[in-house]
């Protein structure tokens, strides 16, 4: 998952986390929350993702910044939780994970292309809380 992570990374100056805990009350309100704590707002572009995991609880949430948001919509974020919540549900967690990041990889390769002057703006590691 991280070497997938890492790869769609290399294609973008977007950035891409993956947060995991055991337990939640409120998925989208938590995911929100870790968003601004981890700095997933402080990048240039605005085009920071985080995938959220409350692994004990089974809730999951995808957050974009407002970048990404503006150029892929509502429509693009349901069809990642979609196609997430399939493999989840097949009890495939890491496969879920691993399609997911492939989807926004593409989608943050398109709008928001590598260049030859991108730092890495954000830590790379899978973080847990």
């Amino acid at each position: 998952m991280f070497e997938r992570r890492r790869r769609a990374e290399l294609k973008t100056s977007g950035e891409v986390r993956v947060h995991l805990e055991h337990h939640c009350k409120d998925v989208m309100q938590r995911a929100q929350v870790l968003f601004h704590l981890i700095k997933m707002d402080n990048t240039k572009e605005e085009n920071g993702i985080l995938f959220y995991v409350a692994v004990a609880d089974h809730q999951f949430a995808v957050i974009g910044d407002k970048g990404i948001h503006k150029k892929v919509g509502v429509e693009f974020w349901n069809s990642v939780r979609d196609v997430m919540a399939v493999r989840f549900r097949e009890s495939a967690f890491q496969q879920g994970l691993i399609d997911g990041i492939d989807l926004v990889g593409r989608e943050l390769a398109q709008y928001f292309p590598w260049d030859v002057n991108d730092i890495n703006e954000l830590p790379n590691e899978i973080s847990v809380g």
